[in-house]
């Protein structure tokens, strides 16, 4: 019983920890350091740069339907239109992406076999020419000012990596029960005091840049939006986050079509966190070590600390009341969520998305050991 009591109680501190108290403990830590990155600040960090030259990348399959308002979306940037170059590289595309690129506007279309969007990435930065490489999405939609917001960042030579604000939106015509706009409202919060502090742990694929020499090649089954920040760190620069470059992405509609999303998303991420790199701590300053801990180890071993904590439970439900409450606390999570297709209450819809979400990091996982993890991929239901 002793050994149960242990588990249970430091499962629930973790669970708490990286949900909650990760991020009031960043919070603190960044007002007691507020005053001192003032006085640090000297005349030179407001000096204007020259603007540097950009390289905006589209890796896309199968996108005939939204791949022309994004070449519009992009050549309508308030960025110098000399300096920018906007690239789509489709990878393997059956439909005709490739053609209506050219018809919008792209000045290099990239006809690529079928390799992935990783590989498709690699080959358009190879064949750029700004100093800049910037991505996103074939379904995003960049605010007129976000690339040139987002490039500032680079004014600071010691940032290699820099990631915008994406917004996910309903479609007005069907709204749905997905509840990513709440949980992501959250994470943008803890992803901006990670940059003040030091660097961001993870991104976004909607809208990100580095600078062209820290651009890393990597496992075409390993994304950017985990493999670049904690790999830039390691390399000596910075990755930060710039919450004024805003983009926006049609959610997907329903909270089972988020899970669906999400497990491929972590079949993606299981390979990066087990051998990409990510657990080894060389390379890492203190306090950036303490954030992946954090919010990447921790937030991943999330559905695994559940079950300890409902398996010690059941164990301890003889030894008195308290576990009697924290036992039906679990169950009533549980019933929340199975609840909410037939009671579609707001509360009851966090709590299906926040199990189905949870859930979705070892579904990931099992089939990443199971099957492998194919480096294509397709674009989530419901989002185009």
């Amino acid at each position: 019983m002793i050994v149960a009591e242990i588990v249970f109680w430091l499962s629930v501190a973790l669970l708490v920890y990286t949900q909650l108290g990760y991020a009031l403990l960043l919070a603190g830590l960044a007002r007691l350091t507020r005053g001192r990155r003032r006085r640090a600040r000297s005349p030179a960090d407001d000096t204007p740069r020259d603007t540097p030259s950009v390289s905006l990348i589209i890796a896309a399959y199968d996108e005939t339907a939204v791949i022309a308002a994004k070449v519009a979306n992009a050549l309508a940037l308030d960025y110098p239109r000399e300096h920018l170059e906007v690239i789509v590289a489709s990878d393997g595309s059956r439909d005709d992406t490739a053609a209506e690129a050219r018809r919008a506007g792209a000045d290099l279309v990239l006809e690529l076999p079928r390799g992935g969007k990783i590989r498709a990435q690699d080959a358009a930065v190879a064949r750029a020419s700004g100093d800049v490489v910037a991505f996103s999405d074939a379904n995003a939609r960049w605010r007129p000012e976000a690339l040139r917001t987002l490039v500032a960042a680079f004014a600071d030579p010691r940032v290699g990596y820099a990631c915008g604000q994406v917004r996910f939106v309903h479609d007005l015509a069907q709204p749905g029960t997905n509840q990513e706009g709440l949980y992501w409202r959250y994470e943008m919060a803890v992803r901006a005091l990670e940059s003040r502090l030091h660097s961001i742990t993870a991104g976004n694929g909607a809208i990100y840049a580095t600078r062209r020499e820290a651009y890393i090649e990597v496992d075409p089954i390993m994304g950017h939006d985990l493999s670049f920040p904690f790999n830039m760190v390691k390399r000596g620069w910075r990755a930060v986050y710039v919450p004024a470059a805003r983009a926006t992405e049609k959610m997907v509609p329903s909270i089972e079509g988020e899970f669906r999303r999400k497990r491929r998303m972590m079949s993606h991420t299981w390979p990066i966190v087990l051998r990409g790199g990510l657990l080894s701590p060389r390379g890492y300053p203190p306090l950036y070590a303490l954030m992946i801990a954090s919010h990447r180890v921790l937030r991943y071993a999330s559905p695994f600390l559940h079950v300890a904590a409902l398996v010690c439970n059941v164990l301890l439900l003889g030894a008195g009341p308290l576990y009697v409450t924290t036992f039906a606390l679990q169950v009533a999570l549980l019933l929340a969520a199975l609840l909410a297709p037939l009671i579609p209450a707001r509360l009851l819809l966090v709590a299906r998305y926040y199990v189905l979400t949870t859930a979705s990091i070892a579904a990931g996982l099992w089939d990443w050991l199971a099957r492998g993890t194919p480096a294509g991929w397709e674009p989530a239901e419901g989002t185009r």
